[in-house]
C-alpha cells in the first residue's frame, strides 16, 4: 500500500502489477513510467513488466501477481478509500478468476475500507462477477472512458453488479457527445499530464458535466493536466468540483 496524491482516493493497494495496452488512453500511461522506475530501484515486483521502445516506457504484457499483498488491507486500522491496482487492471485476461477471487476475499474482510476498481476491460468484469461472485457493499466498480470510441464500455459497466458504479474520463482525449450515464453513480473527469500529454477541449467536460446533471451523476474533477499539472490546477467554472457518490441509491 502506498499513500497516494490522487485526488479522489487515499491510497493505492496492488495486488497485480503488470498490463498491456488496451486502447487510445493507455498510450501515454503514468504506470508504465512508473514500473519501469522501480524496476530500475530494484523492486522484484516490478521486474520485466515494461520494456524501452522510441525512448519511452511501454507495457510488455507480463503481470506479477502478489499473494503477499493480499493481507495488507486488514493491518490498517484507519478506514480509507482505497484504489486497486493502480498499477494493473485486475480484469485483465491474464489475471485467473481464482486470483480474483482472492481479492475478493481480502476486500470482504477488510469492510472498514473502500475499495475502488477501475478497468478497460468492463466486459471481462461483468462476466467474471456475475459467476457467483458476491455484491460487496464497500466495493466499487468503474471503467476508464477515453473518447467517443470506447464508449461501449459504459453498457458493459452497467451489467456490473455493484453497489457504487463509476466511470473515470481520464485521460480525456476526444470528444464522448454520444454517451449516457444513466444507472452510473459517479464521473471523475480529467486531462492527461506528462511529457507527451495531449490537450483537453474545455466542451468535452460540458458535455461529460451536463450528462452528469441528467442522470443524477456526482461529478469529480480532477484536473486540467498538461505538462505542469499543478500549475493547470482543478479549477472548472470557478470552482473545484468533488462530489462523491451517494449511498442512498
Amino acid at each position: 500500500m502506498a499513500d497516494t496524491s490522487i485526488e479522489w482516493t487515499d491510497a493505492t493497494w496492488n495486488p497485480v502489477a503488470g498490463c498491456s495496452i488496451m486502447s487510445a488512453g493507455c498510450t501515454n500511461c503514468y504506470a508504465m513510467r512508473m514500473a519501469a522506475r522501480l524496476e530500475a530501484m530494484g523492486l522484484e515486483k516490478y521486474k520485466g513488466l515494461t520494456r524501452k521502445s522510441g525512448g519511452r516506457a511501454k507495457w510488455t504484457g507480463d503481470l506479477y501477481l502478489d499473494e503477499s499483498a493480499l493481507l495488507i488491507p486488514e493491518t490498517w486500522a484507519r478506514p480509507r478509500n482505497v484504489f486497486v491496482n493502480s498499477m494493473s487492471d485486475l480484469f485483465h485476461p491474464d489475471v485467473p478468476v481464482a486470483f480474483i477471487r482472492k481479492v475478493w476475499d481480502a476486500m470482504a474482510r477488510s469492510k472498514r475500507h473502500t475499495f475502488q476498481i477501475l478497468t478497460k476491460r468492463p466486459d471481462r468484469m461483468a462476466a467474471v462477477l456475475n459467476e457467483d461472485f458476491d455484491v460487496l457493499p464497500n466495493v466499487w466498480l468503474g471503467t476508464s472512458v477515453e473518447d467517443n470510441r470506447v464508449l461501449h464500455r459504459i453498457d458493459d459497466l452497467r451489467r456490473v453488479p455493484a453497489r457504487i458504479k463509476f466511470v473515470s474520463f481520464e485521460p480525456l482525449i476526444g470528444s464522448v457527445s454520444g454517451g449516457d450515464l444513466q444507472g452510473i453513480h459517479w464521473a471523475i473527469v480529467g486531462g492527461e499530464s506528462g511529457p507527451q500529454a495531449r490537450p483537453m477541449d474545455p466542451k468535452w467536460i460540458d458535455e461529460i458535466f451536463s450528462m452528469c446533471g441528467a442522470a443524477s451523476t456526482a461529478f469529480f474533477f480532477k484536473q486540467w493536466g498538461g505538462k505542469n499539472k499543478k500549475a493547470a490546477g482543478r479549477i472548472y467554472r470557478q470552482r473545484t468540483w468533488d462530489e462523491m457518490p451517494s449511498f442512498r441509491i
